[in-house]
């Protein structure tokens, strides 16, 4: 489905919010609640982009097995290493491959003398769709099918090693199969920081339920008397939903106007899939 005029507007450019290797990682998070971001650009003395530091990489710096304080934590010690970069004259379908080809929801966009312009998110390349796209496309031809969900009354510790394990940036929460809530990465960061877990728990226990994609009910439940927090006291309730037979741009539509990444997908009050920024922006990478 290709769109027209597939040139990076200026107006997709978004100016970076940035940080520098030395910050402190609390400092950091709270520069990212204050903007309601969900990454930072590191940048170097001369002000030259060099890593990207996301909610992911702070979630992981919360995680109770990191022997270093989180108080020690450095910017540095957290962003991810390997910058990818845009040229202000790439084209939006040039952005989406690359997100698509290196997994990442934000392209750092450079002048011709490879001083930074700004950022390009996920976000900017959905609103171009939504304001571009003429063709009709069901939802049911972009979600993705296969929804990995928990429990409201599941632990915070399975649920962020679901999330980390399998890969995913949300996760609809069910009670008594019916759709409750739904937690992001951002969702831990408030909960993670007073109430760090594994304080008075057996190490090795904490590293069977925190590497496996789906840990076992019994090894989650001898944890139990650790977890202070449950999937219900930090989830997003009530969260807005879509139908298969909508179409993408009512999609795409929600999650700019409401600011969210991510939609679940019901079908006669179940839930049969979910459709996100990245399903959108992957079907432009096609286009690449």
């Amino acid at each position: 489905m290709k769109l027209p005029n597939p040139g990076l507007r200026s107006a997709l450019i978004k100016k970076a919010i940035t940080i520098t290797p030395d910050t402190g990682i609390l400092d950091a998070i709270e520069v990212i609640q204050k903007y309601r971001i969900g990454r930072l650009v590191v940048i170097d003395r001369k002000f030259k982009p060099i890593a990207i530091l996301t909610e992911k990489d702070i979630l992981r710096s919360l995680y109770p097995l990191d022997s270093k304080p989180l108080g020690k934590l450095r910017v540095s010690d957290l962003m991810s290493k390997n910058l990818v970069t845009a040229k202000k004259s790439d084209s939006i379908y040039h952005c989406a491959k690359l997100m698509k080809q290196h997994d990442m929801s934000s392209i750092v966009i450079l002048r011709d003398d490879d001083s930074m312009e700004g950022i390009v998110t996920k976000t900017d390349l959905v609103f171009n769709f939504l304001i571009q796209k003429t063709d009709p496309a069901k939802i049911s031809d972009f979600m993705t099918h296969k929804v990995i969900s928990v429990s409201a009354g599941d632990s915070l510790f399975l649920v962020e090693s679901i999330l980390i394990n399998n890969k995913i940036s949300r996760v609809p929460v069910l009670k008594n199969q019916k759709l409750v809530g739904i937690i992001t990465h951002r969702d831990f960061i408030p909960a993670r920081i007073p109430n760090r877990l594994g304080t008075f728990t057996d190490i090795n226990e904490l590293r069977d339920v925190w590497y496996s994609k789906i840990p076992s009910q019994f090894n989650v439940n001898q944890l139990n008397y650790t977890l202070t927090f449950r999937a219900e006291d930090i989830m997003s309730k009530n969260p807005v939903t879509i139908t298969p037979t909508d179409d993408v741009s009512l999609a795409s539509l929600i999650m700019y106007r409401y600011g969210i990444s991510g939609i679940p997908v019901m079908k006669t009050s179940k839930l049969v899939g979910i459709i996100t920024k990245s399903d959108i922006v992957f079907s432009l990478a096609k286009e690449a």
